[in-house]
C-alpha cells in the first residue's frame, strides 16, 4: 500500500494515476472541498481518501505501508499565513519522518526550488549543514521548504533515526494537466493558453532587473509526466537516498514558453509586455536552472521533455479537449 499526501492535487494526482495505471493500492491524503478538485481523481479513485486533519489518527492504527510520497503543502509563494504554513510543510513533515522512521517506511517528499531565493548562490543541490545554511528563500513557502531540508540535514548528521528510504526532490516549474484548481498558482502555460485561446496577445511581466530585457526571465520548466516518471523511478530504486533537483538542466525564457504556447494553439506570436505586480516585485526569481548531476549519478537516465513538446501536448491533448484532465 502507498501513501500520497497531496494526491488530489497537481503534482499527487498524475503520480496517482500512474501508480493506479500499475495497479496498486494507494491512499491519498487531501481535501477535495468543492472546487471541482475531484475531477483529479475521477479516473483513477484511490483505495481511500484521508482528509488532512485524519491522517494521524490513520497512520496511529498502523496500516502496512510501503511508501509514503509526501506531496501535500500550502505551495503558494504569496502565502501569508506562517503559523498554517509552517504547521502544513514544516510539522506535518516532521511527523512523516519520524513515523516512517520509526515503522521502517521509505519516505519520498517535495521540497521546491523556491528555497535558492534569487538564485545568488546557485542551483547546486549539494546536501550538508553548510551547504543549505547559505540559501535564502525570498518567500514564506520557500523559506518552510528549506527548514524541513535543513531538519533534515540536521537529523542525518547527528544520525538520528532515519527511513530506510529518504528522497527530497526539488520541484522547479512543473506544467500540464491537472493544475486547474491552483487558482493564481497555475502554470504560466495554462494562463498564457487561456489568453490566446480568447484571441488576446499572450501578456509576459517586464523585467524588474537592471539590464535583463522583458522576456527574458527565465525558468526551468519541466513537463509533469517527466516529474512522475522520476518518482517512479524512485519507487522501483529503493536504495537511492538523498535531496535532488528536478528540472530538465535547461533554463527557457518566458518568450520562448508564449512562442510555444502560441504555436501549439495555432495562434499567431503575439505578445504584450505588462507591469510586474506589487507583491511578486523583490520575490519574483528572473532565473532558475537545475543542475541534475546528482540525480544522474544517482542512476536516473530519464530523458526530459523538450518545452515545446509539453507544451504541445499539454494545449492539444488536455487543454484543447473537452476534457482536460489526466
Amino acid at each position: 500500500m502507498i501513501l500520497v499526501t497531496g494526491g488530489a492535487g497537481f503534482i499527487g494526482s498524475n503520480l496517482q494515476a500512474a501508480l493506479f495505471r500499475r495497479g496498486l493500492e494507494t491512499v491519498v491524503s487531501d481535501r477535495l472541498r468543492s472546487d471541482g478538485k475531484w475531477r483529479n481523481l475521477a479516473r483513477h479513485p484511490p483505495a481511500r481518501l484521508i482528509p488532512p486533519d485524519e491522517l494521524d489518527d490513520f497512520l496511529d492504527r498502523l496500516p502496512p505501508l510501503e511508501v509514503v510520497f509526501h506531496l501535500g503543502a500550502i505551495s503558494s509563494t504569496t502565502a501569508t499565513d506562517g503559523d498554517e504554513t509552517w504547521a502544513t510543510n514544516v510539522e506535518l513533515s516532521r511527523r512523516l519522518w519520524n513515523w516512517c522512521a520509526e515503522r521502517g517506511v521509505r519516505l519520498i517528499y517535495a521540497s521546491s526550488a523556491a528555497t535558492y531565493g534569487d538564485g545568488s548562490p546557485g542551483f547546486d543541490d549539494e546536501f550538508g549543514v553548510p551547504a543549505l545554511e547559505r540559501l535564502r528563500p525570498l518567500n514564506l513557502y520557500g523559506w518552510t521548504k528549506h527548514a524541513f531540508d535543513l531538519r533534515v540535514a540536521r537529523t542525518l548528521a547527528a544520525r538520528r533515526a532515519r527511513p530506510p528510504q529518504w528522497v527530497g526532490l526539488k520541484f522547479f516549474n512543473v506544467y500540464g494537466p491537472n493544475e486547474y484548481h491552483k487558482g493564481k498558482m497555475i502554470s504560466v502555460v495554462k494562463v498564457k493558453y487561456d489568453e490566446v485561446a480568447a484571441g488576446q496577445p499572450a501578456r509576459l511581466f517586464r523585467s524588474d532587473v537592471t539590464g535583463l530585457a522583458d522576456g527574458a526571465q527565465a525558468r526551468d520548466f519541466i513537463w509533469v509526466g517527466d516529474v512522475v516518471d522520476v518518482m517512479l523511478w524512485l519507487l522501483d530504486t529503493p536504495a537511492v537516498n538523498g535531496l535532488f533537483n528536478l528540472g530538465t538542466g535547461t533554463a527557457r525564457t518566458y518568450l520562448d514558453l508564449a512562442h510555444a504556447v502560441c504555436d501549439a494553439a495555432g495562434r499567431p506570436r503575439q505578445v504584450e509586455f505588462i507591469d510586474m505586480p506589487a507583491d511578486l516585485r523583490g520575490q519574483y526569481q528572473s532565473f532558475t536552472e537545475a543542475p541534475i548531476t546528482r540525480l544522474r549519478a544517482a542512476g536516473y537516465t530519464g530523458q526530459f521533455t523538450p518545452l515545446e513538446e509539453g507544451i504541445r501536448r499539454y494545449v492539444q491533448d488536455h487543454l484543447a479537449t473537452p476534457d482536460p484532465f489526466v
